[in-house]
């Protein structure tokens, strides 16, 4: 609910703040005293577009603040993300307009695209004045509203159908993601399977590739190794009786042996030198026995050679070492696994989006239903409501239909366009007069007429689809009598739902309001603080009575008035 209005500077409002309360408001004054610019100053702050004509001749800048009170955690939560603040349940939006036309808005302290500020306050207020646009004229709020007119089925069958489609979309991105990709992973398993086969050919082993690396030069100098070992073999003990180590450590133990019982260190020292020659005899075994080994083999000389190519081969292609050969082995089979298991997946999503489509299908059409009989009941309700407000001919027609779509949803035997919603199309038709065509509500009336239709939509759908706050700008225009008694009374209906501010030129329509604004000039032409005045009911008599007579004074007109309070009072108590 909006709770106050602080204007400054805008038209002839130099600064003026209106506070406001709960259910009808009427707001009324002389000719040109400034009572549309309550209703401009509004659609600025839900983000209407800004005209630099509009600030006051004279200041640099106009300002419009608004009070909201709201408890929707939904609201909290959409300023919260601009970086503004409900305080205590209430909500500051602001709109300034420089004389040169740059606009700002502002929204709980924090300031924000005007764009933004309009998409916070559209759900909070719904404004209808002959030069604003009218909530129930876009197409998404017609359905919405039809939706709610239908009860607690249709908007259960409509948000199933929304969860599916969203369900639809992503298995349908899935899809086109997983096909259009096909061929790259088809690309990737033949790359994989080839490099596999490579390495199952060459059954590489852990350790193989440093052991036939040894080998490989051990064959390669066989002759060489072979001519060492025996010319070390003969210096160690020569076969021809010549001089070789094993010879010389003899002699010299011999002659040390043969002095031992002279001195026991030589004793010692030839004990020390049989050791050697015991050594000496056990390396030229060795050596000679080593020597024997070698053995040239040109045959498994290459065959180790190519095994190390081979081996070569995969480390350039698929790893450093062989190990790390065998690693990239072990994953690109698990990686292959899940490419050939790529068809599989392209059916499985395939069913699952035939599926959906079959759900939504059913949930559409019975979403269909559901609209086309409260579609009925709502056309004939709003047609009961213009009746009275005199329109006595007017028919409102709420049509339902849908759009076909090759690449729609088979309905019967109809394949139908669908989007998250349903698969319908919503639009409420005016037929103004006996045996007119009827025609979209934006066409098919006059702006005075516009005006009562959307009165009669919003009390018939006051119940259903609420609205914290309405504001009609002259919604009795073109009216008078017992219609405009009709317009009065059905503004209160809507009060009791929300909150209902109407700019009117008629008494009959202000005195069905609980609470009653009058806008008054002062002598320059401007309206100051003192401009926006709540009327206590002896200046709400006198009021009333200058609207019918344009004679405050007169005994008759104010008896009048009264009269028509009173009248007014015992139809609200009767409704």
């Amino acid at each position: 609910m909006l709770e106050e209005l602080r204007i400054s500077s805008l038209g002839v409002i130099e600064e003026s703040v209106l506070e406001l309360g709960p259910g009808f408001t009427a707001i009324t004054g002389e000719t040109g005293a400034g009572k549309t610019m309550v209703v401009t100053a509004l659609g600025l702050l839900l983000g209407g577009r800004a005209d630099s004509g509009a600030v006051r001749t004279g200041a640099t800048s106009a300002r419009v603040e608004g009070l909201v009170r709201s408890d929707s955690p939904a609201l909290a939560a959409a300023v919260d993300a601009v970086g503004g603040e409900v305080e205590d349940g209430r909500l500051v939006l602001a709109r300034q307009i420089s004389a040169e036309g740059r606009s700002r808005a502002f929204a709980g302290g924090a300031a924000l695209p005007v764009s933004a500020l309009a998409a916070l306050a559209d759900p909070l207020v719904a404004v209808h004045g002959q030069s604003d646009q009218h909530r129930l004229l876009r197409p998404a709020a017609q359905r919405d509203a039809l939706d709610s007119f239908a009860g607690a089925k249709a908007l259960k069958l409509r948000a199933r159908f929304g969860e599916r489609y969203a369900a639809l979309r992503a298995t349908e991105a899935e899809l086109a993601d997983v096909v259009e990709s096909a061929r790259e992973r088809a690309r990737e398993a033949d790359l994989l399977r080839f490099g596999l086969g490579e390495v199952e050919e060459v059954d590489p082993q852990p350790g193989e590739e440093v052991a036939l690396a040894a080998e490989e030069s051990r064959l390669g100098f066989a002759d060489t190794l072979r001519a060492a070992a025996e010319q070390a073999r003969e210096c160690l003990s020569a076969e021809d009786g010549g001089p070789d180590a094993l010879g010389t450590v003899s002699a010299a133990r011999k002659l040390l042996d043969g002095v031992r019982e002279h001195d026991p260190d030589a004793a010692g020292l030839a004990d020390r030198l049989a050791e050697i020659s015991y050594l000496l005899s056990d390396v030229a075994a060795d050596v000679a026995s080593y020597a024997s080994g070698l053995d040239t083999d040109p045959a498994r000389l290459a065959a180790v050679s190519e095994r190390r190519a081979a081996l070569v081969a995969l480390t350039r292609k698929y790893g450093e070492t062989i190990e790390d050969v065998l690693a990239w082995s072990e994953h690109s089979a698990v990686r292959l696994l899940e490419l050939d298991n790529t068809d599989e997946r392209i059916v499985e999503l395939r069913d699952q989006r035939d599926g959906i489509r079959g759900e939504l299908a059913t949930l559409g059409a019975d979403l269909t239903a559901a609209r086309t009989k409260a579609a009925t009941a709502l056309g004939r309700l709003v047609t009961g409501e213009l009746g009275s407000l005199a329109m006595p001919h007017a028919t409102l027609t709420v049509t339902v239909s849908q759009g076909e779509d090759a690449h729609g949803l088979p309905v019967g035997d109809r394949t139908l366009r669908f989007g998250p919603t349903g698969l319908d199309d919503v639009e409420l038709l005016l037929a103004a007069n006996r045996g007119a065509e009827p025609r979209p509500l934006g066409k098919g009336a006059s702006g005075g007429e516009l005006s009562r239709v959307m009165l009669g939509v919003e009390v018939a759908l006051a119940a259903t689809d609420p609205v914290p706050t309405f504001v009609f700008d002259e919604v009795d225009a073109g009216v008078g009598g017992k219609a405009a008694v009709e317009v009065g009374r059905r503004l209160a209906m809507l009060a009791r739902h929300a909150q209902v501010l109407v700019v009117t030129h008629l008494p009959q329509v202000a005195a069905f309001a609980d609470r009653h604004v009058v806008v008054v000039k002062s002598d320059d032409g401007t309206v100051t603080s003192s401009g926006l005045t709540v009327l206590d009911d002896e200046a709400r008599v006198r009021e009333l009575s200058r609207m019918l007579a344009g004679q405050e004074d007169s005994d008759t007109a104010m008896a009048h008035a009264e009269e028509l309070l009173a009248a007014a009072q015992v139809t609200r108590a009767a409704d």
